[in-house]
């Protein structure tokens, strides 16, 4: 295969490999380190599924068809485990229902062997950069998370009618307490969650999945 230009953002990354095939395997790690990717190769779904993956950006590049779990196995599994890394599927055999699942179920893409390297290396890039995005929403997630854990219960009801968009003397209609009270509250509400306005507490609540209370 045509040695590649390195990327210059695959530092960090690693791309998983799971072929039964040795060639296949020799052939992507070639490919797939030429442009500065760390890879790392499986010859099963079980091996992969063992061992210990590093915490990086990464894809895992899947064959279809494996001895033990298929491909397919292993896809569901990793979702089953709320596992979200992006796949690539490579397959020998075309199978337009078989690609079908796999996209609905999340996969980046499916490549028919033989594909073009360019091909395999564009989907790879896409699934990191993917991975890379989920791993930042997840993080800004478990900050939100970790800021809600802060508020006491009486303050996540009041976020809760802030939300809403109801004022200060509704809430504490709602909440039977005093308009001072609740103003008291909802600034502690808006320092510990960090937000400048209503609007952005919305956004942040829908975040955490957290209604509106009415």
């Amino acid at each position: 295969m045509r040695r590649a230009a390195a990327d210059a953002s695959a530092t960090d990354a690693v791309v998983f490999v799971v072929d039964d095939d040795p060639s296949i395997r020799d052939s992507l790690r070639q490919l797939i380190t030429s442009v500065g990717f760390k890879i790392e190769v499986f010859a099963s779904a079980r091996a992969f599924l063992d061992a210990r993956r590093p915490d990086a950006p990464g894809c895992l590049v899947l064959d279809v068809r494996l001895p033990g779990l298929s491909g397919l196995d292993l896809q569901r599994e990793l979702v089953e485990t709320d596992t979200e890394l992006p796949i690539i599927f490579i397959t020998g055999h075309a199978d337009v229902p078989m690609s079908v699942r796999a996209m609905k179920a999340g996969a980046v893409e499916f490549l028919t062997k033989p594909f073009r390297p360019q091909e395999l290396l564009d989907a790879v890039r896409s699934g990191i950069e993917r991975d890379r995005t989920i791993r930042v929403e997840r993080q800004a997630r478990a900050e939100l998370r970790r800021r809600y854990e802060l508020l006491t219960p009486r303050e996540r009801d009041v976020l809760a009618l802030v939300i809403a968009g109801l004022l200060n003397k509704q809430i504490a209609g709602e909440l039977g307490t005093t308009e001072a009270t609740v103003k008291e509250q909802r600034g502690h509400v808006m320092a510990k969650m960090r937000a400048d306005s209503v609007a952005e507490l919305v956004r942040f609540a829908s975040r955490l999945g957290i209604t509106p209370t009415r």
